[in-house]
């Protein structure tokens, strides 16, 4: 005989995670905790990463409320090296600002800012090799302005001219510059960080000195390829930095979705023993420090490291979102942590190392300068004026020989087109 259903236990209910804010509601940050600068202690990298746990639910920061720097984790930077850091992450703003405007202008069809998040790629790219491999997220061109890589190639691949390298194959802003260590961006959420972990092993195997690092979005911490890539990272002990940015928000749904209500994103290396910390995100320097000891870490072969950058993703997430649709309007301007520029600059003010006379005269520069490379770069075509590449390229780049079926698709393709007696238009 069939149990009965117990009568006396309460409904099952699900939780669904939601925001504080919504748009419209006014916006208090209080429950976040900011711990003081300096507070964290800072482990040898050669510790096991289970003794050091606690820097999973932290967070490491650097500069404290008078701009200055403080604590074990001060990575105590040359006042020139702060100055390209900071020169380089308003390069990467003014870069953002000419081509979303472009973007509004019609001259090409997508693009996504990182205002808010200059200092997550610029202060990591500061502290990495130029020989390392980078395997970014859709927001990390800062990694290619840092290593100073040319406005006017990034802008051909933006408006998928004749200049660009990826022949028109490619979205708006999915980079690809092997020169520079800098891995193909793809749509696909997180398949970078298997990608990444596999190059590191390889790096190992071979006896390189080169390590990996990889970046993705809080929301993508979800994925099947971020935890596959964790396992394999700490199985093997892979010579990777994984960088999580938690800006708080993915296209539309905040981090809560991901499970930033039960833990944080760095707690996720405690459950696979490997290194954790929670950096933040808006303090170049602290950035700057968390990656050399990661990368320092994983030099000497003791593993990989996850870093959580909890920072703020202060604009929309793409020219094709709105965020006045899902949060308040008054989030960026109350974020805690501020603005990664500004702070960065009032730590050189602080130091006697810059002024504001400097920093505007900079800010003019960098605008003319981004100026002259979108002029240049808009002598090879802009997206949507004809077909800028050869009709036949189409079929290249697919495979490193191309197999005989494709070959026949292209002649097929090619005879039609003459056929037609209308060659395409490639003005």
């Amino acid at each position: 005989m069939a149990e009965q259903p117990r009568t006396n236990l309460p409904p099952l209910s699900l939780h669904v995670p939601e925001p504080r804010f919504r748009p419209g509601d006014p916006v208090d940050f209080a429950v976040v905790e900011i711990p003081p600068a300096g507070a964290a202690r800072r482990p040898d990298t050669a510790e096991p990463a289970r003794d050091f746990t606690d820097l999973s639910y932290g967070l490491v920061r650097v500069l404290d409320d008078d701009h200055r720097a403080v604590g074990a984790w001060d990575p105590r930077l040359s006042p020139d090296r702060l100055r390209r850091m900071l020169r380089h992450m308003a390069l990467l703003r003014a870069f953002d600002e000419r081509m979303f405007r472009a973007q509004r202008q019609g001259k090409t069809s997508f693009y996504m800012k990182a205002t808010g998040e200059e200092a997550v790629s610029v202060a990591a790219a500061h502290a990495l090799d130029y020989e390392d491999m980078c395997f970014p997220s859709y927001r990390q061109q800062g990694l290619l302005i840092a290593r100073d890589w040319s406005l006017v190639d990034m802008m051909n691949q933006i408006y998928s001219n004749k200049g660009d390298r990826l022949q028109g194959k490619q979205l708006p802003i999915m980079y690809s510059a092997r020169e520079a260590g800098f891995f193909s961006i793809s749509g696909n959420l997180t398949t970078q960080y298997p990608q990444a972990v596999g190059w590191a092993m390889a790096s190992a195997a071979k006896g390189d000195t080169r390590i990996a690092a990889v970046w993705c979005g809080e929301g993508s911490t979800a994925e099947g390829d971020f935890h596959s890539a964790c396992t394999f990272a700490a199985v093997y002990r892979a010579p990777v930095i994984m960088n999580v940015v938690n800006n708080q928000w993915a296209i539309s749904s905040f981090s809560g979705f991901a499970g930033a209500e039960s833990t944080t994103f760095a707690a996720r290396a405690v459950g696979y023993g490997i290194a954790g910390l929670r950096v933040d995100g808006n303090d170049a320097l602290a950035v700057y420090a968390a990656t050399q000891w990661a990368a320092e870490r994983a030099r000497t072969n003791q593993g990989p490291t996850l870093i959580e950058h909890f920072t703020y993703r202060a604009e929309g997430h793409s020219t094709s979102d709105d965020p006045t649709q899902y949060r308040s309007a008054g989030e960026p301007n109350a974020w805690p942590l501020g603005d990664p520029v500004a702070r960065l600059k009032a730590h050189l003010i602080a130091i006697g190392e810059w002024d504001e006379e400097r920093h505007a005269a900079q800010d003019r520069e960098l605008a003319e300068q981004v100026k002259a490379a979108q002029k240049e770069a808009e002598k090879n075509g802009i997206l949507g004026h004809g077909l800028h590449q050869p009709l036949d390229t189409l079929f290249d780049g697919v495979f490193e020989e191309m197999p005989w079926h494709l070959r026949e698709q292209q002649a097929q393709m090619m005879a039609e087109e003459t056929a037609s007696g209308r060659p395409w238009d490639r003005k």
